[in-house]
């Protein structure tokens, strides 16, 4: 990719709405398919298949966040190759991360079996529960190549700024997905295995379709040759950042599954009350990820650009919006919170223990922002380094701010060290930007 030239090009409030509200509205989309799997289970009436739903959920969860790398990091490659305006690196970005994603999904493949033991016996589960997760698992894995496929064609539209593409992508496959569970299992009585084949029709329908979008923009007479695509210094970068961001998953998943079991040590009220608290940050967290895609796009393309000022500019309007998005989710959450929580359970002491700590819940959306929009501008500026290692500092942060204020506060410390985390992280990329930018374009851009 040359490195050369400057390429200017504006960033406007519009440009950035253009790519988050899409992404908003397709991020938002994917949650319906769990609840809608769960519903259409639940009205078979057995306790057990919604147990096995639910445990199968939790094991594809782990994997496809821990391969979300795929996703992010062809976004931020992409994103640098278009900002450069070089064709042939933004092309040979997409097949190398295609090479990446079968090879990985053959592996989860040829691992399945091992995969699913080792996780029953962590996650436990009756006999029943189990059975009805081995149906669901056994067919649903089999997916996994497509929909690893599926998050490198979307990383790639993402990084060409093509975010009406990839809602597309995502509308096919959580509405075939959708709508062939209800078809599945209320229409032809297959039960679990209903849902399973409806996840795997989906994703592979859907890397059909985004095959055909892809190749559709690809540039037939200037395909990168072989030896470009498997160019060893592209291919070592594109392995660097994905292992930094693959680090950086398995940093946070860890920071929450901590919060669920130092929850759970405070009786199963308390654990409750926390679920159902966490379910308002994780619904705010789909609205804050739109916007931090806009950042992993524009950041991307103006370090390929080297043009500063489109990057101070996406910074400074991605972070904005993402912060007017984040404290109309605080107050939200805060006014509604109180009849969102009963909504949400019947039981009384967990409502009362939910609204108890409702303040420290409403905030999560407003303290987390920084750390969304600058988790964007890292992955588009591919400073993967950079992110993990805050990461790893605020985990570092978070856990001894919980070992300090625990003991004299009770759950209330538990929450406080989590609202540190969520700062830490923001704060922590802020500081490293300035000397990551002034590396990036040197002379100012």
């Amino acid at each position: 990719m040359s490195t050369a030239t400057v390429r200017p090009f504006e960033v406007t409030h519009r440009g950035v709405l253009a790519i988050a509200i899409p992404m908003t509205l397709a991020y938002l989309s994917t949650p319906l398919v769990g609840l809608v799997d769960t519903g259409v289970i639940g009205q078979l009436g057995d306790a057990a298949l919604i147990g096995g739903i639910a445990l199968g959920a939790v094991i594809f969860d782990i994997v496809f966040t821990t391969m979300n790398f795929l996703r992010s990091g062809t976004t931020g490659l992409t994103a640098q190759a278009h900002g450069a305006q070089d064709r042939t690196e933004v092309d040979a970005s997409f097949f190398r991360a295609l090479i990446v994603a079968v090879a990985i999904g053959l592996a989860v493949l040829a691992l399945k079996d091992v995969i699913l033991e080792v996780a029953l016996s962590l996650i436990g589960g009756s006999e029943a529960v189990q059975a009805a997760t081995r149906t669901y698992y056994g067919i649903r894995v089999l997916a996994t190549p497509f929909a690893l496929i599926n998050y490198v064609i979307l990383g790639w539209l993402i990084g060409l700024n093509r975010a009406g593409l990839a809602l597309v992508l995502q509308t096919v496959l959580n509405g075939v997905n959708i709508g062939l569970s209800l078809y599945l299992v209320l229409g032809l009585d297959y039960g679990v295995a209903g849902v399973g084949w409806a996840s795997f029709a989906a994703e592979a329908l859907t890397a059909l379709v985004g095959f055909f979008i892809a190749f559709g923009l690809i540039e037939r007479m200037r395909m990168p040759h072989r030896g470009v695509i498997l160019d060893r210094g592209a291919l070592i970068r594109m392995i660097a950042v994905n292992r930094d961001i693959m680090i950086r998953s398995f940093a946070l998943l860890f920071a929450f599954a901590f919060f669920t079991s130092q929850s759970a040590g405070h009786g199963d009220v308390v654990l409750a009350a926390n679920q159902v608290l966490m379910t308002l940050f994780f619904v705010g967290s789909f609205f804050l990820d739109g916007m931090a895609t806009a950042a992993e796009q524009l950041a991307g393309r103006s370090v390929g650009a080297r043009y500063r000022p489109a990057f101070d500019r996406s910074l400074k309007l991605t972070v904005g919006w993402g912060y007017a998005i984040g404290l109309a989710a605080s107050l939200v959450f805060w006014v509604a919170g109180p009849a969102i929580i009963d909504a949400m359970t019947t039981n009384e002491a967990v409502r009362e223990t939910a609204r108890l700590y409702l303040p420290f819940a409403a905030l999560t959306p407003l303290v987390g922002t920084l750390a969304f929009q600058m988790d964007g501008v890292f992955i588009g500026a591919t400073w993967s380094a950079d992110m993990r290692n805050m990461m790893l500092l605020s985990l570092a942060l978070y856990i001894a701010i919980w070992w300090v204020l625990t003991p004299l506060l009770g759950v209330s410390g538990l929450w406080i060290a989590l609202l540190v985390f969520l700062g830490a992280r923001g704060l922590s990329l802020l500081w490293r930007t300035r000397a990551r930018a002034a590396m990036a374009f040197p002379g100012g851009g």
